[in-house]
């Protein structure tokens, strides 16, 4: 059984066993907790089967799962075994007030089954479901006038089959549309594209694309994009160096889950031989190389991106597209946030090599506080161990400017340190949950 720290209950905030989270002068930091986990099976991709997709599962994964990991401390949820949560309503502390008509939608293409609705609302049931209407043939809706409080509900296909995940919530006057699933309990992912020509690098590499829980399952859903670098190293050990991935797949599975992350796409481009000059946006004098990243940061937005939102079903805007790597690609994904936040709205460095060009990346991100359009969210972590420390100081520095610029901690700028992390692929898959669940948010709602 592989042994596993215990970082995402910290990252996602959370409380666990091993000790409560500090903070370090705005820093949050990593307690020293293990946690031993059981091996379960990754269960089946319905959709992609059925289609014929040659579906990869990797074997013998013993990852910390979303209950274990807490990133749901919530009531029990309702499951496909026809169970239903027991819920237990605070007494209120004032007389129930209706204030308008809250309306759930729910869209699903049930073909010629029927959508129902459980919950904890008074004239609701965990036990028996309310018939929703049929609006559109893939869109169902209940409303009411009478709502006083927050509840918490779920669909059910012809009443007997729950939707996956956490209890949906709604509020007094509310309008939710929700886009569930009730089979589908994994992502699939593969080498999508083999060969991406690139004409403004005039080059090539592959594209590695994981599509969640929902995207086969329910084709009116759309869903928010992930852009990562190194795309060898995310999902694959026979492909990611060292043999050790991000598996990136089961961060958005375990967050699909348990609604601690909102389910998205993710597009993994490749590095090539050009990694260096192609992942710095200077020539660094004293290294004698780098300065391609400006050409880099074209093909994301003039050609990657285009693809993508021509191929998927995808969210487009800015709100809902994320740009994050490791090491070099967390350089230019803080460089990127800073020259193209008009495209990518969150942005994720992890172990930003911000030491580079006499850190040109410091004075790149003081400009923040004068733009316009900048990114809405800013994640940057790193450990302290090894001979580097993991370039420790460097990223405080990073994490001060970007404060200075008028971002706020726990708002829209998450710092982190993971005491006792080198550099190196372990620790950011470890800490990759994390910067998810803060840059995509939970699942709405």
């Amino acid at each position: 059984m592989r042994r596993y720290v215990a970082a995402l209950w910290l990252l996602i905030g959370c409380a666990a066993a091993g000790g409560a989270p500090q903070e370090i002068d705005g820093r949050a930091t990593i307690p020293d907790a293990i946690v031993d986990v059981a091996a379960g099976p990754d269960l089946g991709f319905h959709a992609a089967i059925e289609a014929g997709v040659d579906v990869q599962v990797i074997e013998d994964r013993q990852d910390v799962t979303a209950a274990e990991a807490g990133l749901d401390a919530g009531v029990p949820d309702a499951g496909v075994d026809g169970g239903f949560a027991e819920v237990g309503l605070d007494a209120p502390t004032a007389p129930d007030v209706a204030t308008s008509r809250t309306v759930l939608r729910v869209h699903y293409p049930v073909g010629a089954r029927a959508l129902s609705l459980r919950g904890d609302l008074a004239g609701l049931s965990w036990e028996r479901g309310v018939s929703l209407t049929r609006v559109t043939a893939d869109v169902w809706e209940w409303s009411s006038d009478g709502v006083a409080r927050s509840f918490e509900w779920k669909p059910l296909l012809d009443d007997r089959e729950w939707s996956l995940g956490s209890n949906y919530r709604a509020t007094p006057g509310a309008t939710l549309d929700i886009y569930p699933r009730f089979v589908t309990r994994s992502g699939r992912w593969s080498r999508a594209i083999p060969a991406f020509r690139s004409t403004v690098l005039g080059n090539e590499r592959g594209v590695w694309i994981y599509l969640p829980p929902a995207y086969d399952e329910n084709p009116t859903a759309r869903f928010p994009v992930v852009y990562m670098h190194d795309g060898q190293n995310l999902f694959n050990p026979a492909t990611a160096f060292g043999g050790q991935p991000w598996y990136a797949q089961d961060a958005l599975n375990q967050g699909a889950d348990s609604g601690a992350i909102r389910e998205a796409i993710i597009v993994g481009v490749e590095n090539t031989a050009e990694r260096i000059n192609e992942y710095t946006p200077t020539r660094d004098a004293g290294r004698m190389t780098g300065g391609r990243g400006e050409l880099y940061l074209r093909m994301l937005v003039e050609e990657v991106k285009p693809l993508i939102d021509r191929s998927y079903r995808t969210l487009p805007g800015r709100a809902d597209t994320v740009l994050m790597g490791s090491s070099l690609g967390g350089l230019i994904s803080t460089w990127a946030g800073v020259r193209r936040g008009d495209v990518f709205g969150h942005i994720g460095a992890l172990s930003p090599s911000t030491w580079w060009d006499d850190r040109m990346l410091l004075r790149e991100s003081a400009t923040l506080r004068g733009l316009a359009t900048r990114p809405l969210r800013i994640y940057i972590d790193s450990g302290d161990a090894g001979d580097s420390r993991d370039g420790v100081a460097d990223t405080a520095m990073l994490a001060d400017v970007v404060r200075a610029a008028g971002y706020r901690d726990g708002a829209d700028l998450r710092y982190v340190v993971q005491a006792g992390a080198t550099h190196n692929e372990v620790y950011w898959a470890q800490r990759l949950p994390g910067a998810l669940a803060f840059l995509l948010g939970r699942r709405d709602p």
